[in-house]
């Protein structure tokens, strides 16, 4: 009898078997992984601008067609191993090479772009969208746009439990996200924190506008709403910080799928109990706080969030209104000099919120997170 119980005769029946095949198949997949049990990495492993001299060689001693991974590191000048086997998988991660066959490599018109601009922008542009292409790189871009990058522990666990980077290759990720988002000018120093730049389009154009509801679509899938969720919205009264709620905020909340909900203007110049201020609180799913001009009022709202535990979207159009012991939760900034500011916070609001929701951890106050 074996450690089933059952006889030797019943393992080697058809049904025995069949039974083994079945319990096999449901065995959790595992991780894959490279040599020596390394796991492997998906995104590029050179920096965007590190990768267009073989694309570049191609253009000018091939006249841009097509050729062998080998000849393309004849044209490059160097000897066919390993090193220009990863350069050009990179390349192809970027958009800059493709594959017409196995074993040969294109110049792609992103190449081209980036290499011959016709137009003064083109090359920057080209530069961008290879990053927005980049395994990984454009995942954690569209994430962070318009914010803070978190400090570096904070970052690194982000990168390996939301975004699947192997723990051991986060630093080699960090360097090269950094280098390619400098390359493409994506990324600037904001006091002693690295900020991404928010350089999307303007989102009414039609391309865009699929583009952001498919990625909000993406976003709603990792997350429960119910019908009647709510999301509570602190912000000043006055214009022109007022005026953003109908244009800005409510829209964004329900794009989000969410119930937009906002204190009467009332409630503290009537010298109440602010049971309204209360319950909508209490009740919210998550909540936005526009934190622009230090309102005191958003600030009493957001310490009864903070107190209850509550997922809560931070946004402001300046770093000195955001209070130090805040700055580790997640933070949109948003430029009003900007021509699409208002069209890029719409859609960057409803996107924290849903990750707001799927990662409370980036929304929550750290010390009422201690305090359970």
């Amino acid at each position: 009898m074996n450690n089933d119980g059952q006889t030797p005769a019943q393992t080697s029946s058809p049904g025995a078997k069949q039974a083994k095949r079945t319990r096999a198949v449901k065995k959790p997949a595992k991780k894959e992984k490279g040599k020596a049990g390394v796991s492997l990495a998906k995104f590029p492993r050179h920096a965007v601008d590190k990768v267009l001299r073989i694309p570049k060689a191609l253009l000018e001693q091939n006249a841009g067609k097509d050729c062998t991974d080998r000849e393309a590191s004849e044209f490059v000048g160097v000897g066919f191993g390993g090193a220009i086997k990863v350069e050009i998988s990179s390349a192809i991660k970027y958009g800059f090479l493709s594959r017409p066959s196995p074993g040969r490599v294109a110049v792609t018109d992103l190449a081209r772009k980036a290499i011959r601009p016709h137009q003064p922008e083109d090359e920057l542009n080209a530069i961008r969208q290879a990053v927005m292409n980049a395994p990984d790189f454009g995942k954690v871009y569209k994430h962070y746009r318009g914010e803070n990058l978190p400090d570096r522990t904070f970052f690194e666990n982000a990168l390996t439990d939301n975004f699947g980077v192997p723990k051991e290759k986060t630093s080699e990720f960090i360097q090269l996200f950094t280098a390619s988002l400098e390359a493409a000018k994506l990324i600037e120093k904001a006091g002693d924190k690295t900020r991404l730049i928010d350089a999307s389009k303007d989102a009414s154009t039609i391309e865009d506008s699929d583009a952001n509801a498919s990625h909000i679509r993406k976003l709603s899938r990792d997350v429960q709403i119910g019908a009647g969720d709510s999301c509570f919205i602190m912000m000043p009264f006055a214009s022109p910080i007022g005026d953003y709620y109908s244009k800005i905020y409510e829209p964004a909340i329900r794009k989000a799928g969410l119930r937009p909900v906002r204190a009467d203007s009332e409630i503290f110049g009537a010298g109440k109990i602010m049971d309204q201020i209360w319950s909508g609180i209490n009740s919210a799913k998550v909540l936005v706080a526009e934190l622009t001009k230090r309102n005191p009022n958003v600030f009493y709202e957001l310490g009864l969030a903070h107190a209850l535990k509550k997922p809560v979207v931070l946004v402001s159009s300046n770093e000195e209104d955001v209070p130090f012991d805040l700055k580790h939760i997640r933070v949109i900034y948003y430029d009003v000099t900007d021509p699409f500011w208002g069209s890029k916070l719409l859609d960057k609001v409803a996107e924290n919120i849903l990750s707001a929701l799927k990662n409370p951890e980036e929304a929550v106050f750290a010390r009422a997170v201690e305090s359970k």
